[in-house]
């Protein structure tokens, strides 16, 4: 016969202020707020600017707003997509933290460069999908974001990368909404120059992750031997 597991009241409620009483200590030591940097390196925002003005150049403002409604949304549903199912792959594959550190590192590392020395190139899109490809996927949330999601989650946990994710996204939707006069205060010049920026901290962020895998791998290593 299988036995039922049945929480009492005040063991749920000892465990809900718990977890409230970890987030609000959180809350005021702004650490639930230390993904938000990283994320906002790898989003670039001001970067994929001047992508987003150049593919949106020639739209009227009610078709630049649901342009980008559609493209929040879709990177949104995205980067919730590969965090549980990239959890799961973890699971069934072996992957450890060590493991994606290094690999992921490596990844933002080469995307960071390549971003550095190659130009961006734009093609004609259909309006229609334009905010679900290219800008919500690869422009805002493309290989780097998603890899950063995975790697930052292990270290600050679901809550405090759920909620710098969504300010993030936020960050992005107030600066497309204000592109135009963005771009006019930047120029395009100005606005690829913080971009490259961005990438340059993206790398020295890549290299960190490496070098916590290589310590993470090395910490396995000692374990075994003994």
């Amino acid at each position: 016969m299988e036995e039922v597991l049945v929480l009492s009241p005040s063991i749920v409620y000892s465990i809900s202020k718990n977890w409230f009483d970890h987030i609000l200590r959180q809350l005021i030591s702004l650490k639930i707020f230390l993904p938000f940097i990283p994320l906002f390196v790898a989003f670039n925002v001001l970067g994929i600017l001047p992508i987003f003005a150049s593919l949106t150049a020639e739209m009227l403002e009610p078709e630049r707003k649901r342009v980008i409604h559609q493209s929040i949304l879709t990177a949104f549903l995205v980067s919730i997509g590969f965090l549980v199912v990239g959890k799961t792959i973890f699971a069934l594959l072996g992957i450890s933290v060590s493991d994606f550190q290094i690999a992921g590192g490596i990844l933002l590392f080469i995307i960071s460069i390549i971003d550095l020395i190659f130009p961006e190139r734009t093609r004609t899109f259909p309006k229609e999908t334009l905010g679900i490809v290219p800008i919500g996927i690869p422009l805002i949330v493309g290989p780097a974001v998603l890899t950063l999601l995975l790697i930052i989650i292990h270290t600050y946990g679901y809550f405090s990368t759920l909620l710098c994710l969504i300010l993030n996204l936020l960050v992005v939707w107030l600066v497309f909404g204000q592109s135009h006069r963005i771009m006019k205060l930047l120029k395009e010049g100005g606005a690829k120059g913080i971009g490259k920026v961005f990438s340059l901290l993206l790398a020295a962020f890549a290299m960190m992750m490496i070098r916590m895998g290589l310590q993470g791998w090395m910490g396995i290593f000692n374990k075994v031997s003994f």
